[in-house]
This record gives C-alpha cells, structure tokens and sequence, in this order.
C-alpha cells in the first residue's frame, strides 16, 4: 500500500474505548500502554514491527532461551546450539517437542513499536471509520462481508463464532460462539450489550460500516485459501474504499462482498475456482449455521434486544430465498 500512498500506524492492539464525537462519528482511545501477545509465529516476516517492539524493555514468559540470554520461539528460524527449552532443559531437537510453550507470551511498550502513530495518546482519539469482527471458520464464512446497515452489522457482531483449532482430526472445529469477541469479557449480560451497541444507530450521523473478515477458509484440499498476514492488507484497501463510498461490491444473502476484480490480487496468482470459494455462500451450510445461532439467541431469553431476533430472522428469508 506504501506504492499506492498508504501508511498504516499503529494505535492498540487490543483494546478501544469508543463513544460518539461531536462530528456524529464515532472516536476511539486506546486506554493500555503497551502490547501484549503469543510469542510463537511472531517473526520478522509476520508481524515485524511486533517483534521490533521487543527489543528492549519487554518481558517474556515460557519462552526458550538462547545462550545469549536473548529470548527464542518458534518461527524464528533455526533452533541455535546451546538452547535452553521453556522448563528450563537443555532443548532436544530431536524430540520435535518445542522449545517454547505454544501460549507463550510477550507485552512491550507501545512507544517502541515502528508504527505507532503520532496520535496514540492524543485525548480525543481517532475516528472510527470502519469496524471489523473477525472469526475461524473453514467453510461458512466469505473472506471479507460488509453488513447492510448498522442493524444488521450488531447482528453480525452477536452472531459471531469461531471453530476451535483442537478438534478431531477429520472436522472442521467446534463451533463455540462468541458474540463479538467479547464473551469472556463482558462485565454484564450479553444481551444488555447488545442493546448498547443498537443505541449508536440514532447517536451518530456517520456510523463506521461493519464487516465480518475470515482468514481462515479452507479449500476441498483442507489448505488455507487465503494467504493471510500482511495480504490482509488487500482486505483492508476495499474495506477503506467502501468507507469511501468508491469500492465496488455485490450482493449476497449474508451481506456484501467485494464485486468481480474489486479487490486487488495482482501477483497473489490465486485460482478463479480459489477466488470463487473465497466468496460463495453455501446455503444449505448457512441454514444449518442459523438455526445453531437460533438455539444461543434463545439461551438469552427475552433479554436479546427484539432487534436482533428479527434480523436473524430477516436473515434466515434471504438465505431461504
């Protein structure tokens, strides 16, 4: 994007707290004062300026230990002599056992990331142009979706779910819900939260546009469709020409995805049957995925804001349809 007059700055990785501007745009803050992550795949080619971010005054934990004393994870490149595992063990390289725990973790200041933007501490935060909700799934979800309007994008948010990376081997995951990432997180009943996020269609005059984006789709190979890490960028470019009202989009009965030649691929060499997959929207797996969002909009009772029941609702018509 650097090519095409894009720079991309930093402003959290984890945590936004938003509320309307006075422009009727929605501003967010980010409220932490450094990153934190798993250490493992983090390397010079997936996330450098996460890595570059570490280089000092960061801490470490269950991580291998290089006989430098600097700290060593998977993906780093070769195991080097000397490596001392994450409990403490000479590393057995040929035990292919990792060197370091698979959940290990690192936190760094966020001053020292290359990218941080200038604006990170600034009082009023930045404004919000576009909001993403991200899950796991092989099958089910397209690549990239913006919702109809901000309605259906809270339903979007409250249907969320992803497919656990331990299941059996020959499925494709357990589905556990987890309605806007934030299940785990929540500080009150979900459905409550929901109806929070419905009170911002009459507070602001510019809502950001919602998407739901997947880099996890899997071909009839059982391989990853998508490239992903920083191809995602390609993602994010439409995604900003629609917060633009340039990028070109079709519909589809879940919402919309980027037209035919919409979204760059130049140089990706992807397949026209792999860009279609990317894409398709299965009904018979989109009637099944309903009626398992039906059974957790009902666990809810009659907190789940009425809104919601009738856009899934809405929902099941057009993929009935």
């Amino acid at each position: 994007l650097v090519d095409q007059g894009y720079r991309v700055w930093t402003v959290g990785d984890d945590i936004a707290w938003m509320r309307p501007g006075p422009d009727g745009r929605l501003w967010a803050v980010n409220p932490e004062a450094g990153f934190f992550g798993v250490a493992p795949g983090t390397s010079a080619d997936t996330n450098p300026n996460a890595l570059a971010a570490t280089n000092n005054n960061s801490i470490f934990t269950n991580v291998a230990l290089a006989p430098d004393r600097t700290p060593w994870w998977e993906g780093m490149g070769d195991p080097p002599d000397g490596l001392i595992d994450w409990r403490g063990n000479p590393h057995d390289v040929a035990s292919n056992n990792p060197a370091a725990h698979p959940n290990a973790r690192f936190t760094a200041p966020a001053r020292q990331c290359p990218s941080i933007s200038p604006e990170w501490e600034t009082p009023q935060g930045v404004p919000i142009s576009a909001i993403l909700f991200g899950g796991r799934r092989a099958r089910l979800m397209p690549l990239v979706c913006q919702s109809f309007d901000w309605t259906h994008g809270v339903y979007m948010g409250a249907s969320l779910a992803s497919e656990t990376t331990s299941a059996a081997e020959g499925k494709t995951g357990v589905v556990r819900r987890d309605p806007m990432a934030m299940l785990p997180f929540c500080g009150y009943h979900v459905g409550d939260y929901f109806r929070h996020w419905l009170t911002f269609a009459g507070r602001l005059a510019r809502p950001p546009l919602i998407f739901s984006v997947n880099w996890f789709r899997r071909g009839d190979d059982g391989r990853f469709l998508w490239p992903g890490f920083g191809q995602n960028v390609r993602v994010l470019e439409w995604i900003l020409e629609r917060t633009r009202g340039k990028g070109q989009a079709r519909e589809t009965p879940i919402g919309l995805v980027p037209s035919d030649h919409a979204l760059n691929l130049d140089g990706l060499d992807l397949a026209p049957k792999t860009q279609e997959q990317l894409f398709d929207v299965d009904r018979e797996s989109w009637t099944a995925e309903l009626a398992d969002q039906r059974i957790f909009f009902d666990t809810l009772g009659d907190r789940l804001p009425a809104e919601i029941r009738r856009a899934h609702q809405d929902q099941i018509v057009r993929v009935g349809g």
